[in-house]
């Protein structure tokens, strides 16, 4: 199987993490992307390629142009206007209910104030590379499509940061630019075929759901932590089935405390009947291996060897399949459960 891989993930480097109240290490940092490579270069049965550059254009048909500009220049003009810092995190967010009763003023001026108008949380650091890396992450979907559109039956992105907490219009949860919604959007636009994103992610890809909630071009699937208790709380329920032409094409399986490999490997299997129903020319899977059962922001209870039944499952849909990397943060384990899950798609 072909892994499309590049350094240039390592220009996002954040020093520190503000979670649950708490500053301590990065749980989302270079050495995530580092464990993977290494335990596919140590397999034969995977082979690197470097990714090909696509230009903004498929990032502008996804994310407004707003966001993309400021992740570009976010970073800098704080340095500017406030003072040198690794990592730049908002002071203030926007919340529609400051100017209730009010006119909407749009974007604001002052950089603190763009900091809390496109980021919704504070775990997902700026710093002096991160635009550059992913823009790479971007360019590493796009090549894994290339190769599987080109006839590869699968292939694997090792795209980081990773992206699907990232909206049309805000970045966060890790994410800054949504690499499996530019793909899925990309396919299904230049081929005119109907795209599956399967989320198989701990957290609840918000950002992918809310790319697509109104499209019936792109089906979007997730497994993941109930968010009565697991981030990102507001979203990610049974009852969100989309709207408009997309009602009944977002399909969310929020999954008990615990979860394990057999209860885990069933409610996949009941995800792939919908897949079949609505019959993609592809798939995307949003690969995040933080439902493992050490991870330690989650709490779920999958194995290596449920990852490995996982992936035997998907490749029984028979799709060309695009693997693209997002969470897992016991990183001693990590590498080689991407391994597995790929091991049993068929690499």
């Amino acid at each position: 199987m072909q892994v499309v891989y590049t350094p240039a993930h390592l220009g996002h480097d954040p020093q520190t993490g503000i979670e649950q109240s708490g500053i301590g290490p990065a749980f989302e940092h270079v050495g995530r992307a580092e464990a993977i490579r290494a335990a596919l270069e140590a397999d034969d049965r995977f082979d690197f390629v470097t990714p090909t550059g696509h230009g903004l254009a498929p990032i502008e048909a996804v994310h407004d142009g707003g966001l993309i500009r400021f992740l570009e220049s976010g970073w800098r003009e704080y340095q500017e206007a406030v003072a040198p810092t690794a990592d730049v995190v908002p002071d203030v967010f926007y919340r529609p209910a400051l100017r209730e009763g009010m006119s909407e003023r749009g974007e604001p001026a002052s950089i603190h104030g763009r900091l809390g108008w496109y980021c919704f949380e504070t775990t997902t650091p700026l710093t002096e590379h991160t635009y550059d890396a992913a823009r790479a992450a971007v360019d590493t979907a796009l090549t894994t499509s290339q190769l599987v559109l080109g006839g590869e039956r699968a292939a694997y992105g090792l795209c980081r940061p990773p992206g699907h907490h990232a909206t049309s219009g805000l970045y966060g949860g890790y994410c800054f630019f949504n690499n499996a919604a530019i793909a899925a959007h990309h396919i299904s636009t230049t081929t005119g075929t109907k795209v599956t994103v399967l989320d198989v992610d701990y957290h609840h890809g918000n950002g992918t759901q809310q790319i697509f909630y109104n499209r019936d071009d792109v089906q979007y699937v997730s497994l993941h932590g109930d968010p009565t208790r697991a981030y990102p709380y507001n979203i990610g329920y049974a009852d969100e089935t989309g709207a408009g032409r997309g009602s009944g094409h977002n399909i969310n399986m929020p999954l008990p405390i615990r979860t394990d490999d057999d209860a885990y490997v069933e409610a996949l299997r009941q995800a792939m009947d919908a897949i079949q129903k609505f019959g993609p020319s592809t798939l995307i899977v949003s690969l995040g291996l933080d439902t493992f059962i050490n991870d330690p922001i989650s709490d779920l209870a999958v194995t290596a060897d449920g990852f490995e039944r996982s992936g035997a499952a998907v490749s029984e849909l028979g799709l060309p399949t695009i693997v693209l990397q997002e969470g897992g943060y016991d990183v001693s384990a990590l590498g080689d459960n991407v391994r597995r899950w790929l091991v049993g798609l068929g690499a």
